[in-house]
């Protein structure tokens, strides 16, 4: 009862103020005596205290911006002296908490006031939750406190046995603002007090977590820039020393990737496809094989043109001179490339060059036999557009990777040939020639021809993705000649690509110009003879295109050249030949030896094929050109008893069927022919066509073996001058055939004066050249009969004997 009183009893004391402090019962703090109400203070409670009145006591009040708390702290003066710095200080005491009252008077200049004492009331023994609450406390704190490793002070808390005591030891806690410290002081009720510290805690334990948190992640960041940066400065460190070692020099700037890609003019998505791969290769280590891939698929993507681009040269009649300057004949070939580059310079006066994103590309199929200069024309065309040339093999490709490139995770892996022909024209507008491409293959690596259709399509080539760069290269500005001998072997959907121009060979006369013009001084130099000590007759080149030489180009003629040059080289050195010398077409026999193609109208006229009945003469087109095909016939002996139809020759399925026909034709109208059928009924017929190790096929020999049949049952020779070609129905119609122009070619290269073509192929004798049309005397036929009225010379041995 006796403590209940004292609780209740007003106490009258000098306010201490704290300025933005707060200080809790139970709490020991020094105060500073330099401060004026400090100092009245505690003066004021040493007076009223007394020599022997025990120790001093003063109300501490915290001051918020000049606004005093309507709760104090009793506290005692415990120490009046110096202060650490040497100021001279008090040390109070937190005894409890006092609701300030009325102001009065006292000694001192202090300000006293009359308070009342705060009960605080707690059973005991403690409740359960209460109990709960201070242990929860009691951990966080410890928590708190461990990580700043005041353990004296976790062992003090740990003795608090209180709720209120606990809650005001809370106010040591630098982290509580001012504003918390005095709601814990005006906060009564020691268990909502022991909740409000215990809350407080909570928070701060867990935004200091999340600093923790945020603070470990940024050291982590800043030591692993801090060790990467020492273990390069390190590395660099050490490969200089290596470098000094093997006598090297300074690292080249190249190397360093990054800086390379920057400054390269790429586009936009090249680039960001770039830098990534750099952002790969710095990551990966010295030792991964990733790095040398990465670096070569750099060093591939910088050194492409990406944006260069050469002029083309739009001087039209310019370009049509050097073309007719390097090329002699070829005039439909020179007309189509004259009328494409028109077309192009027109284009771009009018700023039609870029149509949605692709640019006036072409792609050209050179078609002929070997040696007419599919691949030099190639050269002529980039010359004459001012462009870079960049020929590509493709005789005997089988991978397809060979065109689109290796996927990079292949050991090798390499772009394919279109890439890298790019990037060795160094521009992005080349004149690339795809040489023979009816020569690619296919097996179980892919068909090259099928990834041949991405780059020749006009339509689809502006967006080339080869496997190996996998960034999209524009082709749609680049100009494609590709070439062939053989148009069958073409796959249809590619030929479907390109533009297809034909070249059926030279005449005689054109063969002569391009030996004196082009083959001979050519040759010339490389027989180490100057200009003017070897030169040959007209008739000497004629000669040799005609007779040591029968092909639709100039390669063998080219080579024939050669020869000659070589022999009147050696016999100089040899001091047999006196040097000028013009070498004539009589001697060529004495120089090179004998001619190896004598025409037939030329030989003795009983050594010619013709000169027995039974043999024609016909026309054919092969891979090297047109030729001239012979057809013998024969009857077997009627004691034999051989009958029906035999064929040799290696002849195909449709050369086989045109035979049938041709005997079933004569067979029918033997009688109005006035030919003794009887024989064909009794006796085997049998077909021959010589060069039996050549494959031949083909309708166009129709007519001829029906001129051989009715020869040889007639009795009637075979003009030699007379050539024929087409193909021949049961009905005795004479349809129309292919190839009439490289037909007429070998007709006249051999001699040939008078040719047998269908009617139905008139309209293809205006592709034939005008000199050739006049050394010959075209028929157009539509019925057999027609044909053997031209080709059978009249009757001198009568028809039995014949047979």
């Amino acid at each position: 009862m006796a403590a209940e009183s004292q609780a209740n009893t007003p106490l009258t004391l000098p306010v201490l103020p704290l300025d933005d402090e707060v200080v809790l019962p139970g709490m020991v703090v020094p105060l500073d005596l330099n401060e004026t109400d400090v100092r009245a203070a505690v003066e004021a409670a040493q007076a009223a205290a007394g020599p022997g009145g025990g120790k001093p006591q003063v109300l501490l009040v915290p001051r918020v911006d000049g606004t005093y708390a309507a709760v104090g702290v009793r506290a005692t003066v415990e120490q009046v002296g110096r202060l650490s710095d040497g100021d001279p200080g008090a040390l109070v005491r937190g005894r409890s908490r006092v609701r300030i009252g009325a102001g009065t008077t006292g000694p001192g200049a202090a300000l006293w006031v009359e308070g009342t004492p705060v009960e605080e009331t707690v059973p005991s023994p403690l409740p359960g939750s209460m109990t709960e609450l201070m242990t929860a406390y009691k951990a966080l704190a410890a928590s708190w406190l461990q990580k700043r490793g005041a353990w004296q002070v976790v062992d003090r808390i740990q003795q608090i046995d209180t709720p209120g005591a606990l809650a005001d030891n809370a106010g040591y806690s630098p982290f509580l603002t001012t504003a918390q410290k005095v709601a814990l002081l005006e906060t009564g009720d020691p268990v909502a007090r022991l909740k409000l510290a215990t809350e407080h805690l909570s928070e701060h334990l867990a935004e200091q977590d999340v600093a923790e948190t945020i603070a470990k992640d940024v050291q982590e960041g800043v030591d692993k820039q801090q060790r990467e940066f020492l273990l390069r400065r390190q590395l660099d460190a050490v490969r200089k020393e290596l470098r000094e070692l093997n006598g090297e020099g300074e690292e080249d700037e190249s190397d360093d990737y990054r800086a390379r890609v920057e400054a390269a003019d790429l586009p936009e998505k090249v680039r960001e496809a770039a830098l990534k791969e750099v952002e790969k290769l710095e990551r990966a280590s010295d030792q991964s094989p990733e790095g040398s891939w990465i670096r070569t698929w750099l060093d591939t993507v910088l050194e492409l043109p990406w944006t260069e681009r050469t002029e083309d040269a739009y001087d039209i009649p310019g370009a049509q001179g050097v073309l007719d300057a390097e090329h002699a004949g070829l005039e439909d070939v020179k007309e189509r490339i004259t009328e494409y580059l028109a077309v192009r310079k027109r284009r771009a006066d009018r700023g039609l060059g870029v149509v949605g994103g692709r640019r006036g590309g072409a792609v050209l199929a050179l078609v002929g036999p070997p040696g007419v200069g599919k691949t030099s024309l190639g050269e002529s065309v980039a010359h004459a557009m001012g462009r870079k040339f960049v020929r590509v093999a493709l005789g005997g490709v089988r991978d397809e990777a060979e065109i689109r490139g290796h996927r990079r995770t292949y050991v090798g892996a390499l772009p394919g040939r279109i890439v890298r022909a790019i990037k060795e024209a160094g521009s992005m507008n080349p004149v690339v020639l795809l040489d023979e491409i009816d020569k690619v293959g296919s097996d179980f690596r892919g068909d090259p021809a099928a990834a041949l259709l991405e780059v020749l399509d006009p339509a689809q080539n502006h967006t080339f993705r080869d496997h190996y760069l996998e960034v999209e290269l524009d082709l749609s500005d680049v100009v494609f000649l590709a070439t062939a001998n053989v148009l069958e072997s073409i796959p249809e959907a590619l030929l479907d690509r390109m533009e297809l121009v034909r070249l059926d060979g030279y005449t005689e006369d054109e063969k002569v110009v391009i030996a004196r013009d082009h083959l001979l001084p050519r040759q010339l130099e490389r027989a180490g003879l100057e200009p003017g000590e070897v030169e040959l007759a007209d008739s000497a080149l004629r000669k040799l295109a005609g007779e040591y030489t029968r092909e639709a180009g100039v390669r063998n003629l080219e080579r024939s050249v050669a020869r000659l040059l070589r022999k009147v080289a050696a016999q100089h050195e040899l001091g047999e030949r006196e040097l000028p010398f013009t070498v004539t077409d009589a001697d060529l026999r004495g120089l090179i030896g004998r001619p190896h193609h004598v025409p037939e109208s030329a030989q003795d006229p009983a050594e010619r094929r013709t000169s027995v009945p039974g043999v024609a003469t016909g026309l054919a087109v092969t891979g090297a050109g047109g030729d001239v095909l012979y057809v013998e016939a024969s009857l077997a002996d009627p004691e034999t008893g051989a009958s029906g139809l035999t064929l040799t020759g290696q002849l195909g399925d449709v050369m086989k069927e045109s035979a049938q026909i041709a005997l079933s034709f004569l067979r029918s109208h033997g009688a109005e022919l006035e030919l003794p059928v009887a024989d064909l009924k009794d006796r085997g017929a049998h077909i021959h066509f010589p060069a039996g190790a050549v494959p031949k096929d083909g309708p166009s020999a129709g007519v001829t073996m029906t001129t051989a049949l009715a020869s040889l049952l007639s009795g009637r020779l075979v003009r030699t001058d007379v050539a024929m070609t087409g193909e021949v129905s049961l009905t005795g119609r004479v349809l129309p055939i292919g190839g009439v122009k490289q037909k007429l070619l070998a007709a006249h290269r051999a001699g040939i004066t008078t040719v047998v073509i269908p009617k139905r192929n008139e309209a293809d004798l205006d592709d034939v050249p005008a000199e050739i049309l006049e050394g010959l005397d075209v028929h157009p036929v539509s019925d057999v009969r027609q044909v053997l009225e031209i080709a059978l010379s009249p009757a001198s041995v009568a028809v039995p004997a014949a047979a």
